[in-house]
């Protein structure tokens, strides 16, 4: 399998302090790999999701995705990256309250030509949009509602399919089952690995819930190649 992910003698801190956040020597994640990185919050789960997304720069080392070294690449081409290869689905699910379910669905397709391309190959965006909101458990009664309508969990899926839509080859998914109940958290890790194993995404799927762990093939715990947890701890 090819290297999808692969980080290099990453060290990372924020320029108010003077402990890094990240500390990590190696972390390389496989084509097709359905990963569950875990860790308590101060761990770096985000800053490192950041860092993967291009949003934040190390202070040194290799973040390569794709065979791309994005860390070195200016900021306006790591967005361009970003919009291309990573699907997001973040804990707030930040989706835009004045758009429509289907809207917010189609709303990456806008910003990437490749995502489009890959969609109108097989049919319209429209049909894509649709196949994706039902294979997640939303109807047709949904499509043109106000996603300030719809509750907790029928917005996370909304997120998802608006992740999962013109098959990016990396699907990050920040803490997106926080505000579930267990069923419903369950419900959802199981609709989200069924489309990735469909399109052939990459999935990272990052919690502090270790009862998750199960549902992946590969998991990491931040706090075991994170050596900066171990410079804070001994330097509190």
């Amino acid at each position: 399998m090819s290297r999808v992910i692969e980080i290099k003698q990453l060290l990372f801190r924020w320029q108010c302090e003077a402990q890094p956040v990240l500390n990590i020597d190696s972390l390389v994640i496989e084509a097709g790999q359905r990963v569950f990185i875990k860790g308590p919050s101060g761990s770096g789960k985000s800053t490192l999701l950041s860092l993967l997304g291009g949003v934040l720069i190390p202070e040194r080392g290799e973040i390569n995705l794709l065979e791309q070294r994005i860390n070195t690449l200016p900021a306006g081409k790591r967005d361009h990256f970003r919009a291309n290869h990573i699907g997001f689905i973040f804990q707030m699910f930040n989706l835009i309250p004045y758009l429509s379910v289907l809207e917010n669905v189609l709303l990456p397709l806008q910003f990437s030509p490749p995502r489009r391309a890959r969609v109108l190959h097989s049919g319209t965006a429209e049909d894509e949009a649709r196949r994706l909101l039902s294979h997640l458990d939303l109807h047709e009664e949904h499509v043109h509602q106000s996603v300030t309508a719809l509750s907790v969990g029928q917005q996370q899926r909304v997120a998802a399919a608006r992740a999962l839509i013109g098959r990016p080859e990396i699907i990050i998914a920040d803490e997106p089952t926080s505000s579930l109940d267990a069923d419903r958290r369950n419900a959802f890790i199981e609709l989200l690995i069924r489309e990735c194993d469909t399109a052939g995404n990459t999935l990272l799927f990052v919690s502090h819930d270790s009862s998750l762990e199960r549902f992946f093939d590969q998991r990491i715990d931040l706090r075991e190649i994170n050596r900066a947890v171990d410079n804070r701890t001994e330097a509190a």
